[in-house]
């Protein structure tokens, strides 16, 4: 997709769209006005970008540019409101996008928010989570997740990661200046192996469109270098963690990438790692019923995040076709949680979220045959 990355002006920076403003003979201030019009604004055709003189969005088109917004191609609604979205991009790859509103309770950060804020959301004020993807499938290959199934197939460019939140906010009609909007880099994709777009990405949605970095929550499989990176960056969205078993022989069973970074090497990143004030690190723990949903595995992840600043969100699992796993009872889920706040870890059960549509944690797969699903 390189060719298609140098005239999709979607993703570019205010630095690199200076320098495009600069090679047409243009004021510097011509990029701002397109800066603003890509990401404050939101237009999707340069037919939009009235601020600009005609010749010069005419030179834009000359040169091959173009917005580079994904196009719609399928929309699931689910009976709890979730949306899955199927966005297409240039070259024919397809990822999915979920809209989950009035947020999900445990996946956008630390789920705390001011008196003030609570009651701007009893006046109108939208309030939601958008699940974004960072690449065309996976490489990670848990053995848990449907997205697995797919393989990797490339990563994402910032832009066409910035385009999936621009779609859906246009869809949805949400301002990100009205309304409390979470993001969530939580779908297909690890973020982590695709670093550099994605941490494009971050920067272009606070800087353009106006999210802040507190109100985004990033999830990794534990890529230890770019864990170490992460921490160093000036802007960045809290971190999350898919631990999924506390001891090494299982979670590399479920996660083959343990092998790689260990668990004793992702924990010693993490007490490393430089916590914001108030900021906890979160731990995702996907739950298997009769593989790592049993008390002596709760007591076990006890004992390996004692003395992090960090909660739990307890995910019980999503299921799908083709996953040999099955959702565990839910006594066995709270009995898993009772063990973790006794021993004074927040421990919250993440509610699911269109389910029924494959939108889950661990759904994405491209599904458009919607079949009744069995816990």
């Amino acid at each position: 997709m390189s060719e298609l990355q140098h005239t999709e002006l979607l993703g570019l920076s205010l630095q690199q769209l200076s320098a495009l403003a600069d090679s047409l003979g243009e004021a510097p201030y011509r990029a701002r006005q397109l800066f603003d019009g890509l990401y404050r604004q939101r237009w999707s055709e340069l037919e939009q970008f009235t601020p600009l003189p005609l010749p010069l969005r005419q030179a834009l088109r000359d040169a091959g540019h173009t917005v580079g917004r994904p196009r719609l191609e399928q929309k699931f609604v689910s009976s709890d409101g979730t949306i899955r979205y199927l966005l297409a991009f240039a070259d024919g790859q397809s990822v999915e996008t979920v809209w989950m509103p009035e947020g999900d309770g445990g996946e956008a950060g630390d789920g705390s928010e001011s008196g003030d804020e609570a009651l701007a959301g009893s006046r109108g004020r939208k309030r939601a989570t958008i699940c974004v993807s960072s690449q065309v499938g996976c490489a990670v290959d848990c053995k848990f997740c449907m997205t697995a199934l797919l393989g990797l197939k490339r990563n994402l460019s910032a832009g066409e990661i910035v385009g999936q939140v621009l779609s859906v906010l246009a869809d949805c009609g949400v301002e990100p200046k009205r309304d409390r909007i979470n993001l969530v880099f939580m779908g297909q994709g690890e973020p982590f192996l695709n670093y550099d777009h994605f941490m494009q990405a971050v920067r272009l949605l606070v800087e353009g469109v106006g999210i802040p970095e507190s109100r985004m929550t990033v999830s990794t499989s534990g890529i230890v270098p770019r864990i170490v990176d992460f921490g160093a960056e000036p802007v960045r969205p809290k971190l999350a963690v898919s631990l999924n078993a506390p001891k090494e022989a299982l979670r590399t069973h479920l996660m083959p990438i343990t092998k790689k970074w260990t668990v004793e090497k992702l924990i010693a990143a993490l007490r490393e790692f430089p916590l914001r004030n108030r900021e906890r690190l979160t731990f995702e723990y996907v739950l298997l019923g009769g593989v790592n949903d049993e008390v002596q595995h709760a007591r076990e992840v006890v004992d390996l995040v004692r003395g992090l600043r960090a909660k739990v969100n307890l995910i019980a699992l999503n299921p799908g076709p083709e996953i040999p796993f099955r959702t565990p009872d839910q006594d066995r889920v709270l009995a898993f949680q009772r063990v973790l706040t006794q021993a004074g870890i927040p421990a919250f059960i993440r509610r699911p979220r269109g389910r029924d549509i494959y939108a889950a944690c661990g759904q994405l797969k491209h599904t458009t045959e919607l079949v009744q699903l069995q816990p």
